[in-house]
C-alpha cells in the first residue's frame, strides 16, 4: 500500500483493497474517502466491499466518486465540506491518488496560499503546478 501524507488531516493513496483496511485502521486512520467510481476499470475492488471492511474496522466511510477528467466545482465543494468535518486522519483513495490530491488542493486553495499547496502536493509525489490558475480561482470561495 502506497500511503502518501499531504498534511496532518489527510493522506492519499492509489486503489486500496478490502484486505488493506485492517492495516489502515491499525495505522490510526479514522475516515476512508473513495473518490473513484465503482467499475471504473475491470478488476478493481468493489466500493461496497471496501465500505464493509471500513465499517467492520470502525472507520467512517465517504463515497464521493469523481470523474478524473472533469472535476467540477461542485465536487470540490462537497470534498471541502467533507474534509473539514471528517474524523481525522483521513485516507482518500482513487486509481492513482491524483484526483484525491486535486480535490484536496482545490478545496485547500480556499484558505491557503497556492505555492504552499503545490509544495505539499509535490512532497506527496504529485505535481499540481499546472492547476495553479484554477487553485487561484478557488480563493475566497
Amino acid at each position: 500500500m502506497d500511503i502518501r501524507p499531504i498534511d496532518e488531516r489527510i493522506s492519499v493513496a492509489p486503489q486500496i483493497t478490502p484486505a488493506d483496511v485492517a492495516e489502515l485502521a491499525r495505522k490510526g486512520f479514522r475516515t476512508l474517502v473513495a473518490n473513484r467510481p465503482d467499475n471504473e476499470e475491470p478488476g478493481q475492488p468493489s466500493m461496497a466491499a471496501i465500505e464493509a471492511a471500513a465499517r467492520e474496522h470502525g472507520l467512517k466511510w465517504v463515497y464521493q466518486p469523481v470523474d478524473s477528467a472533469n472535476i467540477l466545482d461542485s465536487d470540490v465543494d462537497r470534498f471541502d465540506e467533507m474534509i473539514r468535518e471528517a474524523d481525522a486522519p483521513v485516507l482518500a483513495f482513487c486509481r492513482s491518488g491524483t484526483r484525491c490530491t486535486v480535490l484536496w488542493a482545490l478545496s485547500s486553495a480556499r484558505r491557503d496560499a497556492v505555492p504552499k499547496i503545490v509544495d505539499k502536493a509535490r512532497h506527496a509525489g504529485y505535481d499540481l503546478s499546472v492547476l495553479a490558475p484554477r487553485m487561484a480561482q478557488q480563493a475566497g470561495k
